[in-house]
Formats: C-alpha cells, sequence, structure tokens
C-alpha cells in the first residue's frame, strides 16, 4: 500500500532527549540541517582553498557565487549594505542547500515546515527593525508614511503600511512553505500513479509513462523553484534592509 504524499513531511527524531522536560530530540530535520550546513562549509572552503590566477571549476562556481549575491546586496540596498553582505550570502545559499537536499531520494524537506521558515523569517523582520531604529531612530516611523500621501488619506495609508510591514514574516514564510510543500506532494503523487499502473499488467505499464514523465518534468520545475525561492527570501531581505537604510524613499 502507498504511503500518504504527506507522510514524507513528517518530524522524526533520530536521537530523544529532554532537557527539564522540554523534547530537544535531534530529528530527520536537525540531520539535514546539519548535513547541509556541512556541504556548503566543504563547498566553499574547498572552492576558495587554492585560488589561482585562471581559477578551477570549483573555484570559478564560488566567485560567481560570491559576485552574484555580492551584485543582489549592492543593487538593492546600496553599499551601506555591504556589512550585511555575510549574513545575505549565508541565508540565501542555506536555504538554497535545504530546497535541493529536498529533492534527493530518502531526504527530509525542511523549507517544508512552516515553523522553521517562520523562525527565519521572524529573525530577518527582528533584526532588520532593530537595525531600522539603530540607524535612524524614530525616523524610521516614516516608513509609514510615503512621502506625497494627501493629508486627508495619511490615517487609512499609516494603518495599511503597518499592517503590510507586520505582514511580512508571514507572507515570507508562508511563500517558501506553500512552493516546497506543493511540488513535493505532486511529486509524491505521480509517483505513486506510476507504482500503482505498473502493478496493473502490459497496458497499465505503459500508460505509467504519462505520469512517469510527468514527474520528470516536475522534478525539473522544483529544482528551478528551488532556487527561485531562495532568491525572493534574499532579495526580499535585501529590500527589507534599504528599507532600513532609507525609511523616507
Amino acid at each position: 500500500m502507498a504511503s500518504s504524499p504527506i507522510e514524507q513531511f513528517n518530524v522524526k527524531p533520530i536521537f530523544e532527549f529532554e532537557v527539564a522536560g522540554i523534547d530537544v530530540s535531534f530529528t530527520n530535520s536537525s540531520m539535514w540541517m546539519v548535513l547541509v550546513t556541512l556541504a556548503l562549509t566543504i563547498f566553499f572552503l574547498g572552492g576558495t582553498r587554492k585560488n589561482q590566477l585562471v581559477p578551477s571549476r570549483w573555484q570559478l562556481v564560488v566567485e560567481m557565487s560570491y559576485s552574484f549575491i555580492a551584485n543582489l546586496v549592492k543593487d538593492n540596498v546600496g553599499r551601506e549594505g555591504k556589512s550585511y553582505f555575510p549574513f545575505v550570502f549565508t541565508l540565501f545559499f542555506f536555504i538554497l542547500g535545504l530546497n535541493l537536499a529536498g529533492m534527493l531520494p530518502y531526504s527530509f524537506t525542511v523549507t517544508s515546515h512552516l515553523a522553521f521558515n517562520l523562525a527565519i523569517a521572524l529573525f530577518v523582520f527582528l533584526g532588520v527593525t532593530v537595525i531600522g531604529f539603530i540607524k535612524n531612530g524614530f525616523g524610521y516611523l516614516k516608513l509609514f508614511l510615503p512621502a506625497g500621501v494627501p493629508g486627508w488619506m495619511m490615517p487609512l495609508v499609516v494603518v495599511i503600511e503597518i499592517v503590510s510591514y507586520f505582514i511580512r514574516p508571514i507572507s515570507l514564510s508562508v511563500r517558501l512553505f506553500a512552493n516546497m510543500m506543493a511540488g513535493h506532494i505532486m511529486m509524491k503523487v505521480f509517483a505513486g500513479f506510476i507504482i500503482s499502473m505498473s502493478a496493473a499488467g502490459i497496458f497499465g505499464a505503459v500508460a505509467s509513462v504519462a505520469p512517469f514523465t510527468i514527474n520528470v518534468l516536475l522534478t525539473g520545475l522544483e529544482i528551478l523553484i528551488a532556487f527561485l525561492q531562495a532568491y525572493v527570501f534574499a532579495i526580499l531581505t535585501c529590500i527589507y534592509l534599504n528599507d532600513a537604510m532609507h525609511p523616507s524613499h
């Protein structure tokens, strides 16, 4: 009997621990976060271990990765955002790594869990808010009143801006969660069709070519979405940082 498409998202303990009655077990989610962190560390350290004037393919990919995020920060935050480059770089590749790791057989998609995504989104939201007040003091509140708004519309615009500001972590986390979960469910469903139809004899085996083809296409689409969602998370973080730097714009 085929397993439920939702079963792949179950968080399962690998080593069970309790501290003061609180469950702090090392789970499959924790394991994949550690594995992705190690893989990224090896990838970037290995690519920069022997810097050459004529770079190897490995070094070239690492340098292109650096330039991609550096340009992203510069274009969306400005030169002032240079000090936040390490954070945006880490954020992008950590989310990307988790997204791609979820494409491996028998793996676990950490970013398909809303709680994880919300934790990162709240960290970004609180960090940007703190930066905004440190850089601008109470002048940061100008963010909630865009320039050129007619006086009679100010109360409505302020309310809309405040609501949209505080909904940022929710939109950030739900967008990533929904895209990763929906794609993996569809892949699991079509994989189930392939197994069921293949077991139904020669005609079923021939008919299973259709869901197999769809699943191959879905796999390519999911890899594209893995990059796209990491990019969206990173660029929105840069936009929020720009708001913290220049609240009156």
